[in-house]
């Protein structure tokens, strides 16, 4: 919550709360400023969480990943599904974490023909890891009519590579109130909207994250 009177989003919003407002968050900072990073720094971070899971006396430490990331992989070094970040998010999986996956934003390809430039839907697109087996891979659709707009055009489509079902769900992803990543000191927008499978993801994982809040038998159950 922000200060009575202090304006936090783009029209002056002051009262923001989540899906899982009570939740608590271990935030793990993967990318560059600019959105860009390694997978060796993603790796390093999900080997963190589970060193965290291991070092407590019963339970986890915590129970869900959330990754508003993702990107192409090499088909002619790694099966779809099996890059070394998948393999870490596999173990998480089988460990009893959640893991939470944006699917990508390649729905569309922008193709010149003898006519102009044309936009074409493309499937086979998700995103590496979203291509993942034991993950929730996260797909966007429009927030306030899903239902007559459908799948967000931007948002990246299946099969997988190898011809499996992926997105798993969709979720809000166009125009999305979310934390002002460039964000800096002076600056009165702390929030700002934002589209991308990266705004559905982390629908999906407040969602999942309020459900074990209240259905607690099923925490370190991700199947």
């Amino acid at each position: 919550h922000s200060a009575p009177g202090q304006p936090l989003g783009p029209n002056g919003e002051t009262d923001l709360r989540g899906l899982a407002p009570r939740a608590r968050l271990v935030v793990y900072k993967v990318l560059s400023d600019e959105g860009f990073g390694e997978d060796a720094w993603i790796i390093k971070a999900i080997d963190h969480i589970a060193q965290q899971n291991e070092n407590v006396t019963s339970g986890q430490a915590i129970h869900g990943v959330n990754l508003s990331l993702g990107g192409p992989f090499d088909h002619s070094v790694y099966g779809c599904g099996f890059s070394p970040i998948c393999a870490e998010l596999r173990r998480l999986w089988r460990n009893g974490v959640l893991v939470v996956v944006a699917c990508g934003n390649e729905g569309q390809l922008q193709v010149q023909t003898r006519d102009g430039e044309v936009q074409i839907n493309t499937p086979m697109s998700v995103g590496d890891p979203a291509n993942l087996e034991e993950c929730i891979a996260v797909g966007a659709v429009n927030a306030d009519r899903p239902y007559l707009y459908g799948v967000s055009s931007f948002s990246s489509r299946g099969p997988t590579a190898d011809g499996r079902a992926k997105p798993d769900v969709v979720a809000p992803g166009e125009r999305i109130l979310s934390c002002n990543a460039h964000w800096k000191t002076g600056q009165k927008e702390h929030y700002i909207f934002n589209s991308g499978t990266s705004m559905a993801a982390p629908h999906v994982s407040g969602l999942l994250a309020a459900f074990l809040s209240v259905r607690r038998e099923f925490r370190g159950r991700p199947d």
